[in-house]
C-alpha cells in the first residue's frame, strides 16, 4: 500500500518512507490510499479475540503489504502486553480504560507500535535517527518510554514549560539516556510549529535524520484504531446503537476511531469532547475551522488551538461539512464542568474520572437513553491529574508505584525560547557533536 500526503494525492510514498519522513515533503499528513476492509466474519466472531489477537488481525490488514506475518505479529506482541478493559460506569454508559500501559496514558499504544516499527525500518541506517516530538502532556511520556534505550535512535520531546502536570513532566524528564527533553517558552502550538518548522527546513534535514513521534506520524496513528474494535468485543453481543465520546486536542485519537469507523465497525455517533479550545465544534456549527493561540485548562493535553489531525479528518470526509456532521457531534466542558463532573461520578457511581475523561462522560449526557451504548474513552490514569482530581472530589487519591518512581528523580531538561532560530542552532549543533 502507498500513503499519499494530504497536501497533495499525487505526492506517494511507501509505508517505509512514511513512517521514516513522518512528515511529507510539501508539509502535508501522510494517508493511506484505501482503508482496508475487515477480514471476512471478523465483526461476528470479535468476542472471541483477546486485544493482542485482534490487535494482530487488524495489523496485517494496513501492513500485509509491507511486512511479514512473522514481523507484524513481532511488533504487535512486543506493543500489546497489556489489556484496555471496558469498564461499566452505569446503566448504558462504559469506560473504555486506556491507561493500564507502562506510563498510564493512551499514547501508550501508538507510541510503542510505531518505537518498533521505525525501529524496524531503520535497522542497519550508519547514522543515527533523530525523532522530533511536541507534547502537551502524555505524548512525552509514551513515546520517551517506548524508544528509551532504543540504539541508534535519540528523542527529543519539545513541551511547554509550566503547561504540563508536574507527574506527566517527571515522566520524560527523568529517563536520560537517549531521551532529552527541551523546555519551551511558550504553548504546546509553539512546540508544534518548531517541530513542522524543523522539517520543512532543507539545511537540517541536509544534515539530521530527522522523523517525528507525534500522531502526525502514522505509525503512531494507525494502531489506536485498535481499540475501538475492543470496545465491541467486549460489549454484550447486539448492542445498542453505539456513541463514543472521544477526549480531543490534536485529533489523532479521533481520527483513528472515524479510520475504524470506515474499516466496518458500527457506530451511530462520535462526540469530539473538548476543553475551551474548541475550533472543531466551532467549525462543526459554522463550517469555518479558524486556528487560534489555546488556552491552558486542567486538562492539558487538550490544549490546542490548530489540531494537525484535522486535516486528515477533512480528508476522510472529502473535505464535505456535511459528511463530517452526520457522524460527529461536538461537547465544549469548562475547567469548572470537568471538575462538577469528576466530582458528580464519584459521588453517585464512585467511579474515579480524570479532566479529559470528564469531557468524554459529560458528552455523554444527552445521549443517556435505553437505545444508545456510550463509551467515553478514559485516556489517563487520574494520579496524572492528582491535584485537580483530589481538588474535585475532596480525597487524596495514591500514585500508582510506576508513577512514584519518576517523582523521586531528578528532572533534566534544556530550555529553549519559542524562536526557531534558536531551536535551529540546537539542531545545527547536534550535527557538529
Amino acid at each position: 500500500m502507498l500513503y499519499y500526503s494530504t497536501n497533495n494525492p499525487d505526492l506517494k510514498v511507501t509505508l517505509r518512507e512514511a513512517v521514516i519522513e513522518g512528515l511529507a515533503a510539501d508539509g502535508g499528513l501522510f494517508m493511506p490510499e484505501k482503508i482496508p476492509h475487515l477480514p471476512k466474519g471478523f465483526l461476528e466472531h470479535i468476542h472471541e479475540y483477546g486485544f493482542r489477537e485482534l490487535s494482530n488481525i487488524l495489523a496485517c490488514c494496513f501492513f500485509s503489504d509491507d511486512l511479514t506475518t512473522g514481523e507484524t505479529e513481532r511488533i504487535v506482541t512486543d506493543t500489546i502486553n497489556f489489556e484496555v478493559p471496558l469498564v461499566k460506569v452505569h446503566d448504558n454508559i462504559y469506560s473504555l480504560e486506556l491507561f493500564h500501559g507502562p506510563t498510564l496514558a493512551f499514547k501508550d499504544v501508538g507510541a510503542r507500535f510505531m518505537a518498533r516499527l521505525l525501529g524496524h525500518f531503520v535497522s542497519g541506517l550508519d547514522q543515527p535517527v533523530h525523532v522530533l516530538v511536541a507534547t502537551s502532556g502524555d505524548t512525552g511520556s509514551a513515546v520517551a518510554s517506548g524508544f528509551c534505550g532504543v540504539p541508534g535512535i535519540h528523542v527529543y520531546i519539545l513541551y511547554p514549560s509550566g503547561l504540563v502536570s508536574y507527574i506527566q513532566e517527571k515522566q520524560f524528564t527523568t529517563l536520560g539516556q537517549n531521551i532529552t527533553a527541551l523546555e519551551i517558552d511558550g504553548s504546546f502550538d509553539d512546540c508544534q510549529r518548531l517541530v513542522k518548522t524543523a522539517f520543512l527546513d532543507n539545511t537540517i534535514r541536509s544534515r539530521l535524520f530527522l522523523t517525528s513521534a507525534n500522531s502526525i506520524n502514522l505509525a503512531r496513528l494507525i494502531p489506536q484504531t485498535f481499540y475501538y474494535f475492543n470496545i465491541l468485543a467486549q460489549l454484550p453481543a447486539n448492542p445498542a446503537k453505539l456513541v463514543i465520546a472521544v477526549p480531543s486536542g490534536n485529533f489523532g485519537n479521533l481520527t483513528a476511531g472515524i479510520m475504524a469507523h470506515k474499516m466496518g465497525l458500527p457506530v451511530y455517533r462520535f462526540i469530539a469532547s473538548t476543553n475551551i479550545n474548541d475550533v472543531v465544534p466551532e467549525y462543526l456549527h459554522s463550517g469555518i475551522f479558524t486556528p487560534r493561540p489555546s488556552c491552558p485548562t486542567i486538562a492539558n493535553a487538550m490544549d490546542v488551538g490548530n489540531p494537525s489531525n484535522f486535516v486528515r479528518i477533512l480528508d476522510l470526509f472529502g473535505n464535505s461539512h456535511e459528511a463530517m456532521c452526520k457522524i460527529i457531534d461536538a461537547e465544549v466542558s469548562t475547567d469548572d464542568q470537568m471538575r462538577s463532573t469528576i466530582r458528580k461520578v464519584w459521588q453517585d457511581h464512585h467511579y474515579m474520572l480524570e479532566p479529559h475523561g470528564a469531557t468524554g462522560y459529560r458528552s455523554l449526557e444527552r445521549y443517556n437513553r435505553s437505545d444508545i451504548t456510550g463509551v467515553f474513552l478514559e485516556t489517563a490514569h487520574p494520579a496524572k491529574f492528582r491535584e485537580s482530581v483530589e481538588e474535585a472530589i475532596g480525597e487524596q487519591i495514591p500514585v500508582p508505584p510506576r508513577l512514584a518512581e519518576h517523582l523521586r528523580k531528578e528532572k533534566h531538561t534544556v530550555r529553549l525560547s519559542r524562536d526557531f532560530s534558536q531551536f535551529k542552532d540546537y539542531l545545527n549543533d547536534l550535527h557538529r557533536e
